[in-house]
């Protein structure tokens, strides 16, 4: 088989490598030239996906996965074409289909008769059926159901360890009719593999949800469950700050009942997937009270994190603070609506000058972010925004002045930390 996958970003290039090393010709398409120039000499464009250097320079010298700027050209090579490429939403939340608009465009200038078009960027329900067959027949000339197959596919994935998580979840397939679903499952389960999940019913292979609104819902619902269950976390935390009650203990004990899986209460969330897809099923369902109010009490966990460092050292104007991590969560390079910038925003509006550091991050880097990077300057206490590992194991000689830390992850230890004063959300 012949696959194009479009878009070779964090998860694309991941899944193409996968599709290549279960023997299929897989063929690359992205706008960046960097990109697909790298991919070619079998060299991952970033960092940190495990197994991707040695998976993909494989996949790259066994001639079974090259890469193009060349779209269409790559579609009408294709018996099945997957497409990754990243939807974005403005600051009211409303999808900015711009991107996948143009990558649909050049995929119907390449399709024929008999391919599979499988979009797996996560969308607003209906858009499969309602936006993208339209678009795909106005440029090809054909029909989904009838000249192709057309079906919806969500990403399941952590950004790195993608190929673990391949294995371990179903896919999940919704297709425009029946015929369409048929072929996308026969694919998946031509280019996948799964571990064994005796613990699911259905067994862990490919699943058809009947329709591809029913799997666009299903990627939907799991990660706003998963935003609606840390807001819920956040609140509780927020409450046993006044009552002077550990939160974590709590939870703990919650959760060793079977019908409780409080999530952990924190600074911020971040990613490319649980600050936004909620904002999607709002688009989608906008009396979803319970949704909005979750995605509103998250996004105010940034400035609450400062509000209990003013509790602690009084007013903040002219005190240099330390914002520890860039990254919106522990060990990805990666600062998709990190929490680092509502907390760096937050600091400024209070008159403090804040400086931000991350292991994983240049100082120049940082300032291409608009981050101002810590280069020495005088500080008087930290913020925690994000858990790297490296900060496990901070001691008073990492953090010189700093008296008042707030770890608005957990990760610091107590006990490494003498003459400095810890502060942990819900603590």
């Amino acid at each position: 088989m012949k696959v194009c996958v479009v878009a070779l970003g964090k998860i694309g290039l991941p899944l193409a490598v996968q599709f290549a090393t279960k023997g299929h010709t897989v063929i690359g398409a992205d706008v960046s030239e960097p990109t697909v120039r790298m991919v070619n000499e079998g060299l991952a464009p970033f960092p940190g996906e495990a197994d991707l250097d040695v998976r993909l320079k494989e996949a790259v010298g066994a001639g079974l996965l090259s890469a193009t700027t060349d779209t269409a050209a790559a579609v009408a090579e294709a018996d099945a074409v997957v497409i990754v490429v990243p939807l974005f939403v403005d600051g009211d939340g409303a999808p900015d289909f711009g991107a996948m608009e143009s990558a649909t465009r050049d995929v119907a200038r390449g399709l024929r008769p008999g391919t599979l078009v499988s979009y797996e960027t996560t969308l607003p329900v209906g858009t499969t059926r309602n936006r993208w067959a339209p678009l795909l027949a106005e440029g090809s000339g054909l029909v989904a159901g009838r000249d192709f197959a057309l079906v919806f596919s969500p990403e399941r994935v952590l950004t790195g360890r993608v190929f673990a998580d391949l294995r371990k979840y179903p896919k999940l397939v919704g297709g425009l009719d029946a015929a369409s679903a048929q072929q996308g499952v026969r694919f998946y389960e031509s280019v996948l593999d799964f571990d064994d999940r005796p613990d699911l019913a259905r067994g862990n292979g490919v699943w058809d949800l009947g329709s591809a609104e029913a799997a666009e819902l299903a990627k939907l619902a799991e990660t706003t469950y998963r935003d609606v269950n840390i807001g819920l976390a956040n609140q509780f935390a927020r409450y046993a700050d006044t009552i002077d009650v550990d939160v974590e203990l709590v939870i703990e004990a919650c959760n060793t009942q079977p019908y409780s899986h409080i999530h952990r209460p924190g600074i911020a969330v971040g990613g490319h997937c649980i600050p936004v897809y909620p904002r999607l099923y709002l688009w989608n369902d906008p009396s979803a009270t319970v949704v909005r109010a979750a995605r509103e009490a998250n996004a105010l966990m940034p400035a609450y994190a400062v509000d209990l460092l003013a509790a602690a050292v009084g007013d903040l104007r002219g005190q240099g603070v330390l914002v520890l991590g860039a990254a919106y969560r522990g060990g990805v390079k990666e600062t998709a609506f990190s929490g680092v910038f509502a907390t760096v925003a937050e600091l400024t509006r209070r008159g403090a000058h804040p400086y931000v550091s991350d292991p994983m991050y240049a100082p120049e880097e940082l300032t291409a972010l608009g981050l101002p990077p810590h280069a020495g300057q005088p500080v008087s206490s930290a913020v925690v925004q994000a858990d790297h590992v490296e900060y496990r194991n901070l001691t008073p000689d990492d953090l010189p002045g700093v008296r008042v830390i707030v770890d608005g992850r957990r990760i610091t230890d107590e006990q490494r930390l003498p003459g400095i004063r810890r502060i942990v959300i819900g603590g």
